[in-house]
């Protein structure tokens, strides 16, 4: 029988929480609040389950790559994020169910950590750290559509700028990872900072 491991109704302050049972299904919240914690994970983001409450000064270390991981029913403040995250999306959504309204971001660091497929919603990029090339991150890709449209791009990565200007209401970023996304698109690392270093709104 898996094992359900559950965070909840409480505030852990200064611990180290290892999420490496990969026989185990974790839960964080409800009403969990975790203050200055490291939070190790080395799991399928299938096993891991964000229902509602406060990370406040945390690191987060994806030991593994962390995939398509909804972090909007969690607020996040002062965080530090290391390691890999593929298609997470931080912030709160108002177009998804209510339990997704609960959360945000601010004032976070992911510096450290390599992105690709991330979005970020409802939330003051100027508070927030991004990690700097060989990822990338497309600001406001919703107002540049028409510009981002029009450029010529190499490969096949025109049809992520189409995914990137199409993006969910809320969405004010998204990263991605210049390697990954080449390999890809059929494209290489230089014909794709070349294009994107013509394009407007780009954060390198």
């Amino acid at each position: 029988m898996t094992p359900n491991i559950h965070y909840e109704n409480r505030e852990i302050e200064g611990e180290r929480l290892e999420l490496t049972d990969k026989k185990a299904i974790y839960w964080l919240g409800p009403n969990v609040t975790l203050r200055g914690c490291t939070l190790v994970t080395n799991i399928s983001a299938r096993w891991l389950h964000l229902v509602s409450g406060k990370l406040i000064d945390c690191t987060i270390h994806a030991k593994s790559e962390l995939k398509t991981l909804p972090w909007a029913a969690m607020k996040l403040k002062g965080c530090r994020f290391k390691g890999r995250f593929g298609g997470n999306d931080f912030g709160f959504r108002e177009d998804v169910d209510e339990r997704w309204r609960l959360g945000g971001i601010e004032d976070c660091d992911f510096s450290e950590a390599r992105l690709n497929g991330c979005r970020f919603f409802n939330c003051d990029m100027s508070t927030i750290r991004l990690p700097r090339w060989p990822c990338f991150t497309f600001m406001d890709a919703r107002r540049h559509g028409a510009d981002l449209g029009q450029q010529e791009w190499p490969g096949f990565f025109g049809s992520v700028i189409k995914v990137v200007c199409d993006a969910p209401e809320g969405t004010v970023a998204s990263t991605w990872h210049a390697p990954t996304v080449a390999e890809k698109m059929d494209t290489t690392i230089e014909e794709l900072r070349a294009a994107l270093e013509r394009a407007p709104g780009i954060f390198m």
